[in-house]
């Protein structure tokens, strides 16, 4: 099975890494130390502080192999260098509007970087799926739960580069 790339904005990268160094060098020690010492307490059986961190450390192991192979298969875009801005691809800040003229804006981003309440949609949603490769003018019909819906591409945006 050939591994899964995820594209990923830089500083979505940024943001996994940052989490990924606080857990490891950081949360991590603290809580090996709190560990340690419970279980110098004695009994182990009855040592909330020692039944506690073990679950936190494990916890936390989890969560680092998670980033940990997130990181790996990462595939670093930076919407800034997008060439051809007249169409949607990755890390473009899109203006739709539905049939009642309501728009809306979103940033078409990494699938580990979503955030739908400020606009930021994963590059797997369905509506970033069907919005791939359309210009301003264009129609498209997203597939919603509650019933197929169309979009109209008002506005097409890149960041610019730095």
């Amino acid at each position: 099975m050939a591994e899964r790339t995820n594209p990923i904005t830089p500083s979505g990268f940024a943001a996994l890494r940052a989490r990924y160094e606080q857990l490891f060098a950081i949360d991590r020690p603290a809580v090996v130390e709190i560990v340690h010492w419970a279980a110098g307490n004695g009994d182990r059986s009855e040592n909330g502080d020692y039944i506690y961190g073990r679950q936190k450390l494990r916890a936390i192991d989890r969560e680092l192999g998670q980033l940990s192979k997130k990181m790996k298969v990462a595939q670093i875009l930076d919407p800034s260098k997008q060439e051809d801005r007249s169409r949607i691809f990755f890390g473009a800040c899109v203006t739709i509007a539905d049939n009642d003229d309501l728009a809306r804006t979103i940033t078409i981003v990494g699938d580990d970087e979503t955030d739908a309440s400020i606009g930021r949609i994963g590059w797997n949603a369905p509506l970033s799926i069907a919005l791939r490769g359309a210009r301003v003018g264009d129609v498209k019909t997203v597939t919603l739960p509650t019933g197929p819906k169309e979009w109209e591409v008002v506005r097409i945006d890149y960041p610019l580069a730095e």
